[in-house]
């Protein structure tokens, strides 16, 4: 596969109750302006996905927002980006934050960000695309998740040769070098001409 430019992150609207969350989410969008990665991400200027929009802008990077029409208000549109894309629904939305990214980054966040995740692992997971999907633990943010995969697991719900293809990454600072290793890996697996990326 190509190397990594474009990252879609998904995060909360809100900042939760941690205070390491928006201190990952700062990190996070350092390092990625600083490797010269451009981000992808829901538009707003609110929580977590304002937090690092606005650290990869302070960095220098670029920075593409895409958000329905009717969260124009709520999640108030972060004006200082270079590209923002107002579309009619989430499912526009969404499909062109996958078209648009070269990888998934899911950072804390709610029932929101947890049905993106989920949806690029399900897609993933049934060959659609090869593009690298990280969680990034925060505190053990994801943990009861992980736990729930492994129930799946273990009850025959996720099963040999339809497992699910994602890394975690032990804190915002490893971001950029864990997908620098999973591209690799991704492009060096032989199996990988079955897979198709396509318009979904």
């Amino acid at each position: 596969m190509a190397p990594v430019k474009t990252v879609c992150v998904y995060c909360g609207s809100g900042f939760g109750g941690d205070p390491a969350f928006r201190q990952a989410a700062e990190t996070l969008g350092a390092a990625l302006a600083a490797a010269g990665l451009d981000l992808v991400y829901g538009g707003g200027d609110v929580g977590l996905m304002g937090t690092v929009a606005r650290a990869v802008l302070a960095g220098g990077g670029r920075v593409t927002g895409i958000i329905p029409d009717f969260l124009k208000s709520r999640e108030h549109m972060l004006d200082s980006i270079q590209e923002t894309i107002v579309v009619g629904d989430m499912h526009t939305r969404k499909r062109l934050m996958f078209e648009r990214s070269d990888a998934f980054v899911a950072l804390p966040g709610g029932i929101g960000t947890l049905e993106e995740l989920v949806e690029q692992l399900t897609w993933a997971q049934l060959g659609r695309h090869r593009k690298p999907i990280l969680l990034v633990e925060v505190n053990g943010f994801w943990k009861p998740l992980l736990t729930l995969f492994d129930h799946m697991r273990a009850h025959g719900f996720i099963r040999e040769g339809l497992d699910l293809n994602y890394v975690v990454a032990e804190g915002a600072d490893a971001v950029v070098p864990t997908l620098q290793s999973e591209s690799r890996r991704l492009g060096d697996d032989p199996a990988a001409e079955r897979f198709v990326t396509e318009r979904l």
